[in-house]
């Protein structure tokens, strides 16, 4: 499958890349169709969306720079800000959306806990998607396999397990279960505390099928980050229970009226449609998988991509 759906401005467009756009447009959406029920206007759910998208570009890229490829961006800091080049982190874009829902609580006065349940289900929607936009790029593959359902990636040899199928069809899965969840009207936390603990729980079993190139503390570091998550979210359930606090309507507590303004209207339409533009131009995984000379082949034409040279650490 071609990773590249267009160009623009001498960027290549990656399908991974349009995962984001439909993410962020699909949290839009819900949060639109959610707000009389939720008690928020359409401004504020602009706003929230803004905050989560930024909060993922950059949680994303942090932890991917810092944990998985600290080696590489030491000895090119340069080409920390270069998305384009590839690396993402999934957990970080966890992180990156948990603190932007947190930053919007504290300007809106919203109750996070409260709010993060509101986000659960989308949130396990979204990523399930995703994982089909890393499957298009081709870029993550996991343990080489003889299994009939092996898949041949275009960078490693032989048949291997497409371990980010696995991973969306286990966050669909995760998305049913919570929207199933929801209209059992579980407690206070329920839903984050469900979220946490099954995405991070079943993707220690996922993430068996993979082989990650860095460790961290003598563990895979994405095995790390789903344990953590696992125990957080597991901590969240039992305090969620042994409260046993019902919420007594949909609607979130707090929050601001919004203050409408031209202004303020034209900024938030012009920073959603950057963040939906923008991360089309990232391609999936670690940096210095992007192929250096990744060939277009149209009308048997082959070009190679712009990228820079980059030689990976040994």
């Amino acid at each position: 499958i071609d990773p590249v759906w267009g160009r623009a401005l001498g960027a290549y467009l990656w399908w991974y890349g349009m995962s984001y756009t439909f993410g962020f447009g699909s949290l839009l959406f819900w949060l639109l169709q959610r707000g009389r029920k939720i008690g928020m206007l359409a401004a504020e759910a602009r706003a929230l969306t803004i905050s989560i998208a930024a909060g993922v570009l950059l949680g994303g890229r942090i932890v991917e720079v810092v944990f998985y490829e600290r080696e590489f961006y030491f000895a090119n800091p340069e080409l920390i800000p270069a998305v384009w080049l590839g690396g993402m982190s999934t957990h970080g874009i966890l992180f990156g959306a948990t603190l932007g829902a947190v930053l919007h609580c504290k300007k809106w006065r919203r109750n996070f806990i409260e709010l993060a349940d509101e986000l659960a289900a989308p949130g396990a929607c979204i990523m399930g998607f995703g994982r089909i936009g890393n499957f298009i790029d081709g870029q993550i593959a996991g343990a080489a396999t003889a299994m009939p359902w092996g898949v041949l990636f275009p960078d490693f040899e032989g048949a291997r397990h497409p371990v980010v199928l696995y991973d969306g069809v286990k966050n669909l899965l995760l998305f049913g279960f919570l929207l199933w969840l929801v209209r059992r009207r579980p407690p206070r936390g329920a839903m984050l505390g469900h979220f946490l603990f099954w995405y991070g729980f079943l993707r220690v079993f996922v993430d068996l099928f993979r082989e990650y190139r860095v460790d961290l503390l003598g563990f895979p570091p994405g095995q790390e980050f789903n344990i953590l998550m696992a125990l957080v979210g597991g901590g969240i359930l039992l305090h969620s229970h042994m409260r046993g606090r019902m919420r007594e309507s949909d609607a979130l507590g707090g929050g601001l009226q919004a203050q409408h303004s031209g202004r303020r209207t034209a900024l938030q339409f012009c920073a959603l449609a950057f963040l939906a533009g923008f991360p089309n131009v990232i391609p999936s995984d670690w940096t210095y998988d992007v192929p250096v000379h990744y060939a277009e082949r149209h009308e048997g034409m082959e070009r190679t991509i712009w990228y820079p040279e980059i030689n990976p650490p040994e």
